[in-house]
């Protein structure tokens, strides 16, 4: 097991430096648990690409990317759907290759593959499509350390009462070492850029627009009065109709794009030729780091019915949002019944900010955000900037003091508590 010091670990956005007294990366399950049964308070690190203090403690970061290295796919049976086994602390680029050879994919991904499965699931994080659930929905199964460096196993069939409230958990009830995701039949996607569609035409008709395909992305700066929409298409038997040369006065791209008008278009995935459902779903390409870090990142969820209102909220502030923003990104994710999940109970509409690397630019500017977007429901991404009130975002979940009682049994002395979270789900006096 590496240990080291944390004062220089920052995350992948360098807005956080760790506070930590110390970083383990064990080698073994046995060096995990043994690392969390010694600690005072623990928190798990991810592939560090969140953009908050959610991951920080004063005590022990772990990583688990260093355990042993495990991608187990289950074939489809008569009795069970198919199945991947997968080290937690893998990222998507990682898993995804060994599960297309095996002739099944993953029914969503996020549009960075580098992320990791543990850090994806905890916080809710998504890919899009209107039929398509975040990425903790495919999670059937999951292995974590608890506090006494114990193992626990939750499943969605054999722990009913309390999985949904165990997947997206902010790494608050103990350090996920493995998930068992949910598979598919292996796909072919193609995907397409429209250019120049007017926002005036996605208010109107935000339905239509996202329905066009599997999975769709809008992308805007909010001054500029259109919008760039990147539609990935089925390429098998069930595959969506052909593109059109036009969608609502937007013209399909003769060349390649970056969703970043600045940004290289070497760094995105291929357009326009068909291939495999991992090389096309993300809008970035593994290989790549598709900026270097030098961004902040907000985004805000709401119901898709207050897609239009919120458009109209948002074009106001163009003027200053422009100055402060490289690109914004709108995506739809399917309802789902986790309870921290920020789409729980409603189909969603997601709202994403990529700001300059300046927060005292961009702060004023997000707090306009906010306060546009709140009265419409708006419920803030559990890994990025926002200034709501803490106590303010827990009211948004129906089940947190469900996930109060959950922290009480997983974690009665608070190891994998930290301020983030106490903010949140306050410990009871």
């Amino acid at each position: 097991m590496t240990t080291a010091d944390s004062a220089k670990t920052l995350n992948w956005a360098r807005n956080i430096t760790f506070s930590a007294a110390r970083v383990h990366r064990p080698e073994s399950l046995d060096e995990l648990r043994r690392a969390v049964a010694a600690a005072r308070s623990v928190r798990a690190l991810g592939s560090g690409h969140s953009f908050n203090r959610i991951a920080d403690t004063a005590d022990t970061l772990v990583s688990v990317a260093g355990l042993p290295r495990e991608v187990t796919v289950t074939p489809a049976s008569q009795a069970a759907p198919a199945t991947a086994r997968v080290s937690a602390g893998l990222r998507y680029s990682e898993i995804a290759e060994p599960i297309h050879a095996a002739g099944y994919a993953l029914a969503n991904m996020a549009s960075l593959p580098h992320i990791s499965v543990a850090g994806a699931v905890a916080t809710g994080t998504h890919g899009s499509g209107n039929a398509l659930g975040n990425l903790a929905t495919a999670v059937s199964a999951l292995r974590m350390v608890g506090p006494g460096g114990d193992v626990i196993e939750l499943g969605r069939a054999s722990d009913p009462d309390r999985f949904d409230g165990a997947v997206v958990a902010l790494g608050a009830l103990g350090v996920v070492t493995e998930v068992v995701l949910d598979l598919v039949p292996t796909f072919d996607l193609a995907q397409h850029v429209y250019v120049g569609l007017p926002l005036d035409a996605l208010a109107a008709q935000p339905a239509a627009i996202f329905a066009a395909a599997y999975s769709v992305s809008v992308f805007t700066n909010w001054q500029s009065g259109t919008a760039d929409v990147w539609v990935k298409q089925r390429a098998d038997a069930t595959r969506e109709p052909a593109p059109e040369p036009a969608m609502l006065g937007a013209l399909l791209a003769d060349r390649p794009r970056h969703p970043v008008p600045a940004q290289p278009a070497e760094n995105v995935t291929e357009l326009d030729v068909p291939g495999p459902w991992f090389a096309r779903l993300p809008h970035f390409r593994p290989e790549f780091t598709p900026s270097s870090g030098e961004e902040l990142q907000s985004e805000f969820f709401l119901d898709r019915a207050a897609v239009p209102t919120a458009l109209d909220e948002l074009r106001r502030l163009g003027d200053r949002l422009a100055p402060v923003l490289q690109i914004s990104e709108l995506r739809t994710i399917a309802a789902d019944g986790l309870w921290l999940s920020p789409a729980y109970g409603r189909d969603t509409a997601s709202f994403h900010f990529t700001w300059i690397e300046d927060a005292g630019a961009v702060d004023p500017v997000l707090d306009a955000v906010e306060e546009r977007l709140l009265p419409l429901g708006a419920r803030p991404h559990w890994g990025k900037v926002f200034h709501v009130p803490p106590s303010q975002v827990s009211a948004m979940y129906e089940h947190a003091d469900d996930f109060r009682g959950l922290m009480r049994a997983f974690d009665p002395e608070g190891k994998f508590r930290n301020p983030f979270v106490d903010g949140f789900f306050p410990p009871e006096a």
